[in-house]
């Protein structure tokens, strides 16, 4: 649907509406009708840009907070020029779901959607490849000036440290426990680049801890 500036304005609206309302009293009791009060938009409106209704919302509220995930990570993530760069993604990386706590609003988004369905497996793949890409064009900026090894695929690198960080925030969201998703940023980075990269840890970045 081809939309107006006003009516893209709108959608995003009741988009980020419902996604405050998400986070203030979950998904599982989200109502239409508490979307509309928050947003101020009729039952007409909130039909018109979502014909599918609660899940089609859902659906875009998934997207809204993949889009988040990434923005919330730079500029750190479009930036690892270096191995303090690194350093500084991590700890943003830590720093954000730690203030989240243990409600992660992208996870809540889709398992009300069930992830067996296409637009939620759509959502959750864009997200996981647009991340993985970032990482990998970090792992190539410091393969060609001779951070790390001439040979390491850089997309698989990437792969292997997104999947040691999902696994990290799915250990956190289930435990509380945060120290899984430090170990597996911590290991990967240095993985990546042995002692030099272990070396910038015990620098200026040591401050912050």
């Amino acid at each position: 649907m081809q939309l107006t500036q006003k009516g893209a304005a709108t959608k995003r609206r009741i988009v980020e509406g419902a996604a405050r309302e998400i986070h203030s009293q979950g998904v599982f009791t989200l109502r239409l009708e508490d979307v509309m009060a928050r947003t101020s938009t009729s039952k007409s409106q909130l039909f018109h840009y979502f014909p599918g209704g609660k899940d089609e919302l859902l659906l875009e509220v998934a997207r809204y907070e993949a889009a988040r995930v990434i923005d919330d990570q730079q500029p750190e993530l479009g930036s690892l020029t270096s191995w303090t760069a690194w350093w500084d993604w991590r700890d943003k990386v830590v720093a954000r779901y730690r203030a989240q706590g243990g409600d992660c609003p992208l996870h809540v988004a889709l398992s009300q959607l069930r992830t067996t369905t296409e637009g939620a497996r759509t959502v959750a793949s864009e997200l996981m490849s647009q991340w993985q890409s970032q990482l990998a064009a970090g792992i190539r900026h410091m393969r060609d000036i001779g951070e790390i090894r001439p040979g390491l695929d850089a997309e698989r690198a990437a792969a292997a440290l997104l999947a040691g960080v999902q696994g990290g925030v799915l250990i956190f969201l289930t435990t509380g426990g945060m120290e899984y998703l430090e170990a597996a940023l911590d290991e990967g980075i240095a993985h990546l680049g042995g002692e030099a990269a272990v070396s910038a840890r015990r620098g200026p970045v040591e401050r912050d801890m």
